[in-house]
């Protein structure tokens, strides 16, 4: 099975769009979001459409935007421009779509017996991982949740990143390459952050996502530019925060 992996959305159609576009002739047998299709950006709407509308099978959970945007969660724990883009979200979804974002379950969920995916971390949805120390306890958690199971996607940090537990060492990798593969070893257990399609977050401002091949074990990271000033001028002429708009010239 081939797997087209997707996180933090965030709202950016200019990104989604590129991406697609980039995949257009690529055969994929399931398109699977980590979750956060809004917030932040001024198409919500056409975004979680365009998922809704793919004319392959898809699978998603939930990101911490897509709970405030819906209405399960108040936001609290976001900062203010977060949240005001949250609050404008709420105002601007259609009824389907906000009733799409409620359904959406949390993670962790297993994919096809496969391998298995989160938007924060496999402990907590909202929690996320950084370091070393946050890998090992997740991997603890999982090797008691589901000890078969050697591969977790995750999201909400929006870098593209590899943990890998090897015995009793931990491995921490930032992709930085446009272009970079990884296949997987057997008796090692990963984390994978594909990194974020619509704002990310690492200093690149070009959409970032993942390909991966049950078959060969294999993953994919691949980057794509997007029209960074079209998506900019969206959120500024929306009256969202302007910061939301210029961090994704720099990619910050």
């Amino acid at each position: 099975m081939r797997y087209l992996i997707l996180s933090d959305l965030h709202g950016n159609d200019e990104a989604l769009s590129a991406v697609l576009g980039r995949l257009k002739r690529k055969r994929l047998d399931r398109i699977v979001c980590l979750g956060d299709f809004v917030g932040y950006g001024a198409d919500p709407n056409k975004i979680v459409d365009r998922f809704r509308r793919m004319p392959r099978p898809t699978l998603a959970i939930r990101g911490n935007h897509d709970k405030v945007a819906s209405g399960i969660d108040n936001g609290d724990t976001f900062n203010p421009p977060a949240l005001e883009a949250a609050r404008w979200t709420r105002e601007k979804l259609s009824r389907e779509n906000a009733e799409f974002l409620r359904r959406l379950p949390p993670g962790p969920a297993i994919v096809d017996g496969s391998f298995g995916i989160c938007h924060g971390s496999p402990i907590d949805e909202d929690s996320y991982i950084f370091s070393d120390l946050d890998a090992s306890v997740n991997f603890l958690y999982l090797e008691r949740l589901v000890p078969g199971i050697d591969l977790f996607f995750f999201g909400h940090s929006h870098i593209p990143s590899i943990f890998t537990l090897d015995g009793d060492e931990i491995l921490v990798e930032a992709v930085r390459k446009p272009r970079a593969r990884l296949v997987l070893e057997p008796g090692k257990r990963y984390l994978v952050n594909p990194g974020s399609v619509g704002q990310p977050r690492d200093r690149n401002p070009r959409a970032s996502y993942v390909l991966y091949d049950s078959g060969t074990r294999t993953i994919h990271f691949e980057r794509v530019a997007f029209d960074v000033e079209r998506s900019r001028g969206k959120i500024l002429r929306a009256g969202l925060p302007s910061m939301l708009g210029d961090r994704l010239v720099a990619g910050i």
